[in-house]
């Protein structure tokens, strides 16, 4: 967890879960379990990496962290909190009562804004009439590549207050992507020693169909070895948009 956080389009990290595997081509190179190999050596238990045989392929062992729900009624002040940077929350292994959990200590802390991305979508689609949708949470799917449209299509029947959209690693054009109840758009380039490159036009279509459809758009990074090796600019300039934050609900408790 941390207060504060490198991720441009965030303001604080919360994972209340952690783990994960591979389910596309997006977490190749996920630097999630990077760092989860760099915390076990570091004797970070609870990152432990385990090469579960179930798993779709190379990952890292999921576990919920009943502990971490206390954490967002410590900051007082508002934040933009994404949720599960180190894991998805809608991973088969998160049991349904621990998601409503989260979603409970997401409406009860009104006076942040959560962000939450899953690239398994099928699983947040079955689920959506079974939880309580918090008007303070953001609801996204990963889509890397023309191949992971459907995500989109899962997402526009969540009843999320804005729906929204992460382009990153951006691995391929957008060319079917519709822009019909999405709020907001993120793209970005892969980073690491193994980045792939991400094309300048793969992302100029995207923010021309954000203009056209009046979605806010955010370019995140183009990516290289560190994040920031190449910079964020498209054009000569940088894309911050993001959606208006939800006015506060209710005080948060005491």
């Amino acid at each position: 967890m941390a207060d504060g956080s490198s991720i441009e389009w965030t303001e604080a990290t919360w994972n209340p879960t952690t783990g994960c595997d591979r389910v596309s081509e997006g977490c190749d190179n996920c630097y999630a379990l990077t760092l989860a190999k760099r915390l076990k050596a570091m004797g970070a238990a609870k990152y432990q990496t385990d090469g579960n045989p179930k798993t779709s392929g190379p990952g890292f062992g999921v576990a919920v962290h009943p502990d971490a729900l206390v954490l967002p009624y410590r900051w007082r002040q508002p934040r933009l909190v994404f949720v599960n940077s180190m894991s998805d929350l809608f991973h088969a292994r998160v049991p349904v009562g621990f998601i409503r959990d989260v979603f409970g200590v997401i409406a009860d802390t009104p006076q942040h804004t959560y962000q939450m991305l899953t690239k398994r979508s099928l699983r947040l689609r079955r689920m959506a009439d079974r939880l309580e949708w918090p008007q303070n949470l953001w609801m996204g799917v990963s889509v890397e590549n023309e191949g992971q449209l459907e995500r989109v299509d899962h997402l526009r029947e969540v009843p999320a207050a804005v729906r929204f959209i992460s382009a990153e690693p951006l691995l391929g054009p957008l060319p079917g992507l519709s822009l019909d109840g999405i709020g907001w758009v993120i793209t970005g380039g892969e980073s690491g020693p193994r980045a792939r490159p991400c094309d300048a036009d793969w992302v100029r279509h995207i923010r021309d169909n954000c203009a056209a459809a009046d979605v806010p758009f955010f370019h995140k990074q183009w990516g290289g070895i560190r994040p920031k090796s190449l910079g964020r600019e498209l054009d000569g300039r940088t894309y911050d948009g993001m959606p208006a934050r939800p006015a506060a609900l209710a005080s948060p408790r005491e």
